[in-house]
């Protein structure tokens, strides 16, 4: 079977978006940084091609000559007095020192330069200008090139300047461009970094807030992030003014109801027992528990403090009250477990947890454990007849009774997942469901670290 082709340019753009920067800070960076070090790539480039080289070669062409030269006078007068005037002469007017090793031969290996084109450029243009064997190394003496061109009488040595081969200044360009790379890429970081920030400090508010936290926040920045920061604010403030509402509302209706409550209650309490009077108290109390679920559903806790709170001592507080209801209980947990939690409302929905298992099954495991990726994670199994595994979701609906997979709690109102869920995101994490070992029902809570 042959497999289809990907075209290139597809395959090139995505191998590049795998490997690029995912924060706004590194990308961002890199869109600076990027085009910035390609022109410092393409600027170095022009500058040794069409400068440094340029004059490279007119310095070892003009060395050459002056080799040449040199040569030829020693040549057309090979005697010690012609040396000692050519010497003198060449020291004076051309900055070279000649001396002349009778017998010697030219070295057969030389030291390799680090400048590579120097060595070319030079060793084309003595090809150019001497027909007699030569010898030249750039790299053994820091400041002078040494040069040996075979002649009858021995080897006449040749020692120049380094300055007179190549420029020698032309690495201070470079330094200069580096130097000046460095403190402009110092910069960009520090710009970027200050207006990520910005959007970060955004980010930890509305993630704070989504957790029920209030964190002081005030809008810094580009004129964009601050304005997406007053927008921030002000929606925090209308859902603010919102939730509010609904609680001042809820409240208002649960004392309005509760004043003829009591009337009724106290009417009930004087009244001759019987069996009508009984059933008409339980309606009563009925009604006091669904005002109480309502009102704790629009409230939430969110004005209580995060504390640092032992799990295990939660969990088995929490599981008296299953006990008393008739369920076996059995608590796993690592007594150094640890959460950071609103106390009262996360006690309140893990009792919504636990008191939902003991009403619909007879075994109950609560287990703790830290997680591996951060974060805690609570578990409770039942033993009751579950939910079909198409209908979790709508097991957390407010106010929603799924009566056909569970006995109906004659106190209930649909609400006790509900808030177990809202109380576990208020807090960062979530409130999840799944089959247990157990036969019945398993709600998993998960908090972040």
């Amino acid at each position: 079977m042959r497999l289809p082709v990907r075209p290139w340019p597809a395959f090139f753009w995505r191998m590049i978006k795998r490997r690029a920067p995912t924060s706004l800070f590194g990308r961002s960076l890199l869109i600076i940084v990027l085009p910035v070090a390609l022109m410092q790539i393409a600027v170095t480039y022009v500058f040794f091609d069409a400068h440094w080289q340029t004059v490279n070669a007119h310095l070892t062409e003009g060395l050459a000559g002056d080799v040449a030269g040199v040569v030829q006078t020693y040549e057309e007068d090979p005697t010690e007095a012609n040396l000692k005037r050519l010497s003198d002469r060449a020291q004076q007017t051309l900055d070279l020192s000649i001396v002349l090793e009778e017998g010697a031969i030219l070295p057969k290996g030389r030291r390799s330069s680090l400048f590579v084109a120097v060595d070319n450029s030079l060793r084309k243009a003595l090809t150019d200008r001497i027909d007699a064997p030569f010898w030249f190394d750039t790299g053994r003496y820091p400041a002078y090139v040494d040069v040996r061109v075979k002649v009858p009488q021995g080897v006449l040595r040749i020692i120049a300047p380094k300055d007179r081969v190549f420029a020698t200044r032309g690495h201070i360009f470079i330094l200069w461009l580096t130097a000046a790379t460095v403190l402009l890429t110092g910069i960009a970081i520090l710009f970027i970094r200050n207006q990520v920030r910005a959007i970060e400090r955004l980010a930890e508010a509305a993630e704070a807030f989504g957790k029920g936290e209030d964190i002081a926040f005030r809008p810094h920045g580009a004129r964009e992030v601050r304005q997406a920061a007053r927008a921030f604010l002000a929606m925090r403030a209308r859902i603010r003014g919102y939730v509010d509402q609904r609680t001042a509302l809820l409240a208002s209706v649960s004392h309005d109801l509760r004043t003829p409550l009591t009337r009724l209650g106290l009417e009930l309490a004087l009244a001759e027992p019987g069996p009508r009077i009984e059933a008409m108290k339980g309606d009563l109390a009925e009604m006091e528990h669904m005002i109480d679920e309502y009102l704790a559903f629009a409230r939430g806790e969110g004005g209580e403090a995060v504390e640092l709170v032992d799990l295990r001592r939660l969990i088995e507080a929490v599981s008296q009250g299953a006990v008393r209801a008739g369920a076996k209980v059995v608590v796993t947990a690592d007594p150094d477990l640890t959460a950071s939690v609103r106390p009262n409302a996360f006690k309140r929905a893990l009792a919504n947890l636990v008191m939902n298992a003991a009403s619909h099954g007879e075994h109950i495991e609560i287990a703790a454990r830290a997680r591996a990726s951060g974060g805690v994670e609570i578990i409770v199994d039942d033993d009751g007849p579950g939910i079909p595994e198409d209908r979790f979701e709508e097991a957390f609906t407010p106010f929603g009774r799924l009566d056909e997979a569970r006995n109906q709690n004659e106190k209930g109102v649909g609400l006790g997942l509900a808030i177990a869920r809202d109380v576990a995101r208020g807090h960062g994490g979530d409130v999840t469901l799944d089959r247990s070992p157990l036969g019945g029902l398993r709600a998993v809570v998960r908090l972040p670290g």
